[in-house]
């Protein structure tokens, strides 16, 4: 995975922060992606899963049909605002988790950049809104090319790209302000992208 950061008129080249990915099976994954409110710093490039593996003395190979992650990158305020733009390659579909922190199910899919919130509002999903707007999740596939953008209100875009021959789901995650169970207590507004070798739902997930 790369990064690239600058300004819309002049984007350069810049060393990755970090390095992280690894393989889980989709119960695990699920489980890890509703406590997201851990907010990393940004991170760069993935290595493969079998180099991650490799990595990890004493480790067990992937079973067939385990996730492979990219890296999750997340944006949160003072950087993240309202009017932020996520930008995608067209022909993008969308479908979205409804019910995600209780009894997650898949919505019918729709075109980039629409998608169903959650509380049940279709929304331009390439524009972050303002703080107090319902939570989005949402499973993006139809990646020919691995890539996505996300252009800041001061100017900055952050381009991130990827192999989608062996990624092609893009996970989404958007908080801004509207849970307020625990532990986000109405006060999380943050944006999390992961490529991911396969959907972390099973196709027995109900569809609604």
């Amino acid at each position: 995975m790369n990064v690239i950061r600058g300004d819309r008129k002049n984007v350069g080249a810049e060393p990755t922060d970090g390095v992280g990915s690894g393989t889980l099976g989709r119960r695990s994954v699920l489980g890890g992606l509703a406590a997201i409110p851990v907010l990393s710093s940004l991170v760069g490039s993935a290595t493969s899963a079998a180099a991650a593996t490799a990595a990890r003395p004493g480790s067990v190979p992937a079973a067939a049909g385990d996730l492979v992650q990219g890296v999750q990158r997340q944006y949160n305020a003072s950087l993240l605002a309202a009017g932020t733009r996520l930008v995608l390659p067209a022909g993008v579909k969308a479908v979205p988790v409804q019910d995600y922190y209780t009894r997650p199910r898949l919505a019918a899919a729709s075109a980039w950049p629409y998608l169903k919130a959650a509380d049940g509002t279709t929304v331009d999903a390439s524009v972050v809104p303002g703080l107090g707007a319902p939570t989005r999740v949402a499973v993006l596939s139809g990646f020919t090319d691995g890539w996505y953008e996300v252009r800041h209100a001061n100017g900055r875009a952050d381009r991130v790209t990827w192999d989608a021959s062996a990624m092609p789901f893009l996970w989404l995650h958007g908080e801004f302000g509207a849970t307020a169970g625990w532990p986000y207590n109405n006060r999380f507004y943050t944006l999390a992208l992961q490529p991911m070798s396969a959907n972390p739902f099973s196709l027995s997930t109900p569809i609604r």
